[in-house]
């Protein structure tokens, strides 16, 4: 396990584990959000987040956070070993995306290249603006999405299903003390 592609719901932890596993392995972590996110929120094109990608994924190691299939194709998914799926209980991603949202808003936290969590985020009605809501209203199609994904790539790449706090818990506690893989 060294190529680690981390996909699941917003508020589902992508990026708590995807830091702690890349320590653990000792290779780059990236944040897709970090990429697509450009200052003022502005959205970087396909084509330049594809090139970014591309160049990301070439290392022999890294892990990578993120859901932007419809933007990177199969890029990440088609390079990586490992493909790690947090799908946890719907109300504990509302939880923990309600509360991340509201720390990030009270605190003024910076996310990505200057941009903060808009107090809009807490009380908008549309999932395009709202993270909150964005969680809350794709839960299924991300599970549906990955059952299928899952079941497609069987045998071309590992995954992993991970569907509460204790297993993400022992998925990592491996991962820390397994060796690295020798290189290919």
């Amino acid at each position: 396990m060294q190529r680690v592609s981390i996909v699941g719901n917003s508020g589902s932890g992508k990026t708590t584990l995807g830091r702690a596993l890349a320590a653990a392995l000792g290779v780059p972590f990236v944040e897709i959000d970090s990429l697509v996110h450009q200052p003022g929120w502005a959205e970087l094109s396909r084509e330049e987040l594809r090139k970014r990608v591309s160049l990301l994924i070439a290392a022999d190691g890294f892990v990578i956070d993120g859901n932007y299939r419809s933007r990177v194709g199969d890029l990440v998914l088609g390079r990586a070993d490992t493909v790690v799926w947090l799908d946890l209980p719907k109300w504990t991603v509302r939880l923990r995306v309600l509360r991340r949202t509201l720390r990030r808003a009270v605190t003024r936290q910076e996310l990505w290249n200057g941009n903060k969590e808009p107090w809009s985020n807490l009380y908008s009605r549309d999932p395009t603006r709202s993270v909150v809501v964005w969680s809350w209203t794709h839960h299924e199609a991300y599970r549906a999405q990955y059952e299928q994904e899952m079941a497609e790539t069987a045998g071309a790449v590992r995954w992993v299903r991970l569907r509460s706090a204790a297993e993400v818990r022992r998925f990592l506690t491996a991962a820390r003390v397994s060796p690295p893989a020798a290189p290919s």
